[in-house]
């Protein structure tokens, strides 16, 4: 956050500078939309194409071999002779091929023939073709053919006869590459129609809404305090509206919070005013005080260190809020401080007896100490049984207000419980427990006292949690583990 000014801290830079990418038409969503639809049906087509021209190919010889039996049929009859050449060229003209074979159980007979090569390069029996083998031929026939000489051969109707032909490759060839270039070019189409309206479809159900969200986040982002920034929900019930909502109450929720820092950041600015002035009167106040100790009433010899120990601490306690706002809590100085003194001088500084109507009671063994930063630890107990005073001082229903502390040892771990039988603690404060300025217990609290004992608390390396109970009441454990000994330590122990 920048500070009063316009002067921002090192290491930040406002959101507006960040380098954004121009999104073109093929870089972005509803361009690659396209172009992968567009390919997913030409890959379709592709696993139609495949057998497609396989079945071409079967289609295109089979025509071939009928052609040649109806022309052979006019030679059934007749006498074994060779045809009239102008015969035999409209045979083979009609079919395509270099010679025609008649074939018989007992004998064959040449239809027609012309220019008869010297040797066959390939032979395909049409009778039993499987759907791989019609797949490996014809590709076989599109990447390595074209010019050489097969032989087909197949029955006639459902008879015995099979008539065989030689053809040229190359005619075979040709007509299957004009398929596939018209199958090519209606794929193409197919694939332009099929794409172009989900494109359309697709740009308006998901694209549209996708930047809508994405210029609201850019918007928001260079102002997001302003309030008309915030994305209004488009009311669908789809992934991208429910997206949209969930977007929209982020932002709102980041409003409040940014709301609340920049509260914070005044809170601050004003804290750090009164600072100064605040520590130079309790300096006075410690001044004057430390007279009463040249005073011989025993009563004031009596009252006067708690008095200037409590000064010590208001002093120490105007640097709190900024300490806590700073995160500059100074490291624990541990060490073993009994506990039950240290419990009722926190009833003397809360004025307990001066109440009269409640009552605060101390079960801790007179013995029992705590591995802890003892000024720290007045702090954490102050703050809980503070709240708990003035929890009770609120309720007029109760014929005994009672506040509880007790203490207890489990090995190397101490549990210190503050036990109340007030009202409780309220629902919103159980939802912001120990969050500064959220969990506050009363109207008009900070809660920062309940803040800043969890910190501390952690500091020493241990717990501290609000405990359910059957009885009305706040009840709050905390648990304070001893430091580990270290080992040189236990074996050069007097």
């Amino acid at each position: 956050m920048a500070e009063k000014g316009g002067v921002e801290r090192e290491g930040t830079r406002p959101l507006t500078e960040t380098p954004v990418p121009s999104v073109g038409f093929l870089s972005g969503l509803s361009g690659r939309l396209l172009l992968l639809t567009a390919v997913f049906v030409l890959i379709a087509e592709v696993l139609i194409f495949v057998p497609s021209v396989a079945n071409m190919r079967l289609m295109w010889l089979r025509d071939r071999l009928n052609t040649a039996a109806a022309a052979s049929v006019v030679i059934e009859g007749l006498p074994d002779q060779e045809l009239p050449r102008n015969v035999q060229e409209e045979a083979l003209l009609a079919t395509g091929a270099k010679a025609i074979v008649l074939k018989r159980a007992d004998a064959s007979r040449m239809v027609a023939a012309v220019d008869m090569p010297p040797s066959v390069d390939a032979q395909y029996d049409l009778s039993d073709v499987s759907t791989l083998t019609s797949i490996y031929d014809a590709f076989d026939t599109l990447l390595f053919g074209g010019d050489r000489i097969i032989r087909v051969y197949g029955p006639v109707g459902e008879t015995t006869t099979r008539i065989e032909l030689l053809l040229d490759e190359g005619s075979l060839r040709r007509a299957m590459l004009r398929y596939a270039r018209n199958v090519f070019i209606l794929s193409m189409i197919i694939s332009l129609a099929t794409a172009s309206p989900m494109f359309f479809a697709l740009n308006r159900l998901l694209i549209r809404p996708i930047r809508r969200m994405t210029a609201n986040i850019r918007d928001f982002a260079a102002d997001p305090s302003n309030p008309a920034r915030v994305l209004e929900p488009s009311g669908g019930r789809d992934e991208i509206a429910v997206a949209g909502i969930h977007l929209s109450a982020m932002q709102q929720t980041l409003q409040r919070t940014l709301k609340e820092q920049k509260n914070l950041a005044d809170l601050g600015l004003a804290v750090s005013k009164i600072n100064h002035d605040m520590r130079n009167i309790l300096s006075s106040a410690q001044l004057m005080s430390d007279r009463l100790s040249d005073v011989d009433d025993p009563v004031v010899k009596r009252v006067a260190p708690k008095l200037l120990r409590s000064i010590d601490r208001a002093v120490g306690y105007t640097k709190e809020v900024l300490s806590y706002g700073r995160m500059r809590e100074p490291e624990p100085r541990r060490r073993f401080v009994a506990l039950k003194p240290l419990v009722q001088e926190v009833s003397e500084v809360l004025a307990i007896d001066a109440r009269g109507d409640i009552d605060f009671v101390v079960e801790v063994e007179a013995g029992l100490q705590v591995d802890a930063d003892g000024e720290q630890l007045f702090r954490v107990i102050h703050n809980l049984c503070r709240n708990a005073v003035e929890a009770l001082s609120q309720e007029s229903g109760l014929a005994r207000r009672v506040v509880l502390v007790t203490g207890l040892r489990t090995g190397s771990v101490v549990s210190i419980a503050i036990d109340d039988n007030g009202p409780g603690m309220p629902e919103k404060a159980r939802e912001n427990l120990f969050a500064a300025f959220r969990g506050s217990v009363r109207s008009g609290g900070t809660g920062l006292g309940l803040a800043i004992a969890r910190e501390l608390v952690l500091a020493h390396g241990g717990t501290i949690a609000l405990v359910e109970k059957a009885t009305p009441g706040t009840l709050f454990r905390i648990e304070l583990p001893d430091r580990p000994v270290p080992l040189d330590a236990f074996r050069h122990r007097a």
